[in-house]
């Protein structure tokens, strides 16, 4: 070999010595700033078989969903004795719709419905957590594109996922304070407010009801009467959430079951069965079997106004229906999960 060739050689490896100086050190630096695992490729977490997807969603809704394990004190301490998922909690992402459109208009209103009607009366950020959930449930592949869609859902007739829709709920009257607050809670997660205690959580129940599908979800956080819970395993994780919103194609009230009617005298009437419109304040009544908001009732009837607090819109309609001609309609909305 000659003196050049001989040089030439040297420097080449030199060089790549140098490179991979470089690069170690580099490598080195990464571990300090991020820890040992910075240079670690991301993991895919595996998608959820469909299989496994069907069977969740069916132990969580329609009838499966109101069958429980213990009521009141038993409950609470099945409720209890559940740990919390481990693993820090994952913030679900910030939802920002413009308000000055008409979907924003009818998001604003049912989210509020939810807010008041599901957790009125609870800590803000038991509030806050409800509202957090059918956001959560409207970006989640399981449910619908909208927000409307979510709380007014119905996954077979009659079947409603939250109770107000169904219960009877919305013939009580709302107490303002409470509404108005809801209302802003409402606004200010639709303008991109994130309650990070419940991450990607999509479920809740009342503390005093064991459901029987618990188990099958990750409990995350309990926020004053209510319990939440996330999807198990990749399915509850942000990177599930990948749905797309579509807007709020239906007007809220045209969603709602119809009255109930039934024949009286080979004639069919609305059945109006006696209901006391009152001040809805704390507490909100709820049955026996109240798995996060299910109610195991007969009521199908519900007012069907815009806007709680516009009475006047809300009477004419009601004095409308009452000398309209009935017609029969089919059996009373029950409820299911949420």
């Amino acid at each position: 070999m000659s003196a050049a060739a001989l040089r030439a050689h040297i420097e080449g490896h030199r060089r790549l010595w140098m490179l991979g100086a470089l690069l170690l050190a580099w490598g080195a630096a990464m571990l300090l700033i991020n820890g040992p695992r910075a240079a670690a490729q991301p993991v895919t977490a595996p998608l959820i078989a469909p299989a496994r997807a069907a069977a969740l969603i069916a132990a969580t809704s329609g009838d499966a969903a109101i069958e429980v394990k213990a009521v009141g004190e038993q409950a609470r301490l099945i409720n209890a004795a559940m740990p919390i998922a481990a693993g820090a909690v994952a913030s679900a992402r910030p939802f920002d719709l413009d308000g000055d459109s008409v979907d924003h208009r009818r998001a604003l209103l049912c989210l509020t419905q939810a807010v008041y009607y599901e957790a009125g009366f609870e800590p803000i950020a038991g509030r806050r957590a409800v509202a957090q959930v059918v956001l959560n449930r409207m970006r989640h592949p399981a449910y619908p594109k909208s927000v409307c869609s979510v709380v007014y859902q119905r996954n077979s007739t009659p079947v409603c996922q939250f109770s107000f829709v169904c219960d009877g709920a919305l013939t009580r009257a709302p107490q303002p304070a409470a509404w108005a607050e809801a209302r802003d809670i409402a606004a200010a997660a639709l303008a991109g407010y994130v309650e990070a205690s419940v991450g990607s959580a999509t479920h809740y129940h009342a503390d005093y009801v064991a459901p029987r599908w618990a188990p099958m979800l990750s409990k995350v956080a309990k926020l004053g009467a209510h319990i939440f819970y996330r999807w198990p395993g990749a399915w509850g994780t942000p990177a599930a959430f990948t749905g797309r919103y579509i807007g709020e194609p239906n007007d809220p009230a045209a969603m709602r079951p119809a009255p109930r009617r039934a024949m009286i005298a080979g004639s069919p009437v609305v059945v109006q069965e006696a209901i006391t419109v009152a001040e809805a304040g704390p507490p909100i009544a709820r049955a026996e079997n109240d798995v996060g908001g299910l109610l195991d009732t007969s009521k199908g009837w519900t007012l069907d106004f815009t806007d709680p607090r516009d009475t006047a819109i809300a009477s004419r309609d009601v004095v409308a229906q009452q000398h309209s001609p009935a017609q029969a309609s089919g059996p009373a909305p029950v409820i299911a999960s949420r």
